[in-house]
């Protein structure tokens, strides 16, 4: 490629000098060509001014010996023409450098300048080719009385030409030499930069990185070094939920500002850094590159964060279910020991008391909470509460009817909290979180209480930014993403997330949700009479 490169720019560079240097004779020959028209001109318009010479053409017969003859030489001679001749009216030379034409008709036709006109031409006549001035020749009167041709000999202005061209090539040629030198240096700057590949294959290059940008299932953003995105792939596209009008314009005007936007910017350093755009949880990375600009790739970790969410969830219940298990068990040795005893109205008592405790905690929240989904999260994050040695109670104003439109988003948000609730009070005395669930029309107002320590004021915005945690991370997920999804859910339906001090101490997050609820109650299932039949078929 290198050499390919070079005898290109080569080529080129030979191709401009020649074509320059043509560019450049073609105006100059007739340049020089106009000099010595008007130079013969000049002199026959001289030699036509003196007087002597119209006095001497009435005067005398035209002979080689004859005034006008001497005349016309001196003047030739002075000026170095070719030749000066002078003829009268009927075109009969009156002077010649060839004496023997001397009363001989001219060849050329003096036809104009007879009429009165001065005439400038290269021509041929009886001493070959030549520029060729001719004025008429008028007395003392004014009268016409003959004309005055003057020649310039065009070889003359032919050496002056080829005089020129050595000059010319030489500045041509060392404007070649100086192309060929700028062409080695740069070819030699392509050869660095493509590593000598053919221009084939870095077509083939280019090929396979699209296909391989536009096939792999991780997005990639390239910017220049202006900090303007230059470059989409599809999955970055889809994650981002950008298009193609995106390419040309900084990552705050594409994305809004925000996490994202300072991650791909260089704004937050580091490796796989958390974000959050929309539902999704990506984990970016970014590389400079050698122009200034840099290279972000995303990766979509939404599954993989649910999933690890759902395994926390998971031992969350294992543990409760252990704990229940071991609790169960010491209660069957407690019924066995009073039943051994023959206290069986204490057996009794005692069974009565076990049963109602866990029904009372399902049918409180039942009551208070009419969307299952909602309802079963809160128990059985009571039991991993009450495994954990912390009270989870529902406020005395929590009403929430079955009429969510949204009732997963709900759920994510109350779960999120509620796990932060009872990761912050751990290990505190007479831990207790608090739950109060309530519609006010349309809008759902959701808001968890803890006897925690609290948080900082200067941390209640910082807390809700993607990747941010005072709690180390657990093995298989990172922290500081639960509240940025939290306020993102919020957002996106026009609510809001905020977080202040509990009335007893602690911290009060509140998250609004305006249009979380339908406008009419669904209705009731049909029961009794009312309710349709199972037909025969359907029985079986």
């Amino acid at each position: 490629m290198f050499s390919q490169v070079l005898l290109m720019q080569l080529a080129i560079a030979a191709g401009v000098a020649v074509l320059a240097t043509g560019l450049f004779l073609a105006p100059l020959g007739d340049q020089l060509d106009d000099q010595a028209m008007r130079r013969a001109l000049a002199i026959a318009q001289t030699t036509a001014e003196q007087d002597r010479i119209a006095d001497d053409l009435r005067s005398t017969p035209p002979s080689p010996d004859g005034p006008v003859q001497r005349e016309a030489e001196r003047i030739r001679e002075t000026t170095g023409a070719e030749y000066i001749v002078v003829m009268d009216r009927r075109g009969v030379r009156w002077s010649h450098t060839d004496p023997r034409r001397i009363g001989g008709h001219v060849s050329t036709d003096p036809g104009q300048a007879l009429a009165g006109h001065e005439v400038m031409e290269i021509d041929d006549g009886t001493l070959g080719r030549s520029a060729r001035g001719k004025v008429p020749l008028r007395d003392e009167d004014g009268e016409i009385i003959g004309a005055v041709s003057v020649g310039i000999a065009y070889d003359s202005v032919r050496a002056r030409l080829i005089q020129a061209i050595p000059g010319l090539l030489a500045y041509a040629g060392g404007a070649l030499a100086v192309g060929a030198l700028a062409a080695w240096l740069i070819s030699r700057r392509v050869h660095r930069q493509t590593r000598d590949l053919a221009f084939s294959d870095i077509a083939a290059l280019l090929a396979e990185r699209e296909a391989m940008l536009h096939g792999i299932r991780e997005g990639v953003v390239a910017l220049d070094r202006a900090g303007r995105i230059r470059l989409l792939n599809d999955e970055a596209q889809r994650l981002l939920d950008l298009d193609d009008e995106a390419v040309g314009r900084s990552p705050d005007e594409a994305l809004g500002e925000g996490r994202t936007a300072d991650v791909l910017a260089g704004r937050v350093t580091g490796t796989d850094l958390l974000t959050v755009r929309g539902r999704r949880v990506l984990v970016a990375n970014r590389m400079p590159t050698d122009d200034g600009g840099a290279v972000a790739t995303l990766r979509d970790r939404t599954e993989l964060e649910q999933l690890g969410r759902e395994l926390d969830s998971t031992r969350g219940l294992i543990d409760a279910l252990r704990a229940q298990d071991h609790e169960h068990a010491n209660r069957m040795h407690t019924l066995l020991g009073l039943l051994e005893l023959e206290m069986y109205d204490e057996a009794v008592e005692f069974v009565g008391e076990v049963v109602g405790d866990h029904r009372a905690t399902a049918e409180q929240v039942t009551e208070k909470i009419r969307d299952p989904l909602l309802a079963a999260l809160l128990v059985g994050k009571a039991t991993v509460a009450a495994e954990r040695g912390v009270a989870l109670k529902l406020s005395d104003g929590t009403r929430l009817p079955d009429r969510l439109i949204d009732p997963r988003g709900i759920v994510t948000v109350v779960g999120n909290l509620v796990d932060n609730a009872l990761d912050a009070v751990a290990g505190t005395p007479h831990a207790r979180v608090e739950v109060e669930l309530r519609a006010e029309g349309r809008t759902a107002v959701l808001m968890v209480r803890d006897t925690g320590p609290g948080i900082a004021p200067e941390q209640h915005e910082l807390i809700f930014t993607e990747g941010w945690s005072t709690k180390q991370p657990p093995a298989h997920r990172e922290r500081g993403i639960g509240l940025s999804l939290v306020r993102r859910l919020a957002e996106r339906q026009g609510g809001s997330a905020t977080v202040g001090e509990a009335p007893g101490g602690g911290a009060e997050f509140t998250v609004v949700l305006p249009e979380a609820l339908t406008d009419t109650e669904p209705q009731p299932a049909l029961t009794g009479a009312a309710a349709p039949q199972p037909t025969e078929e359907e029985a079986r």
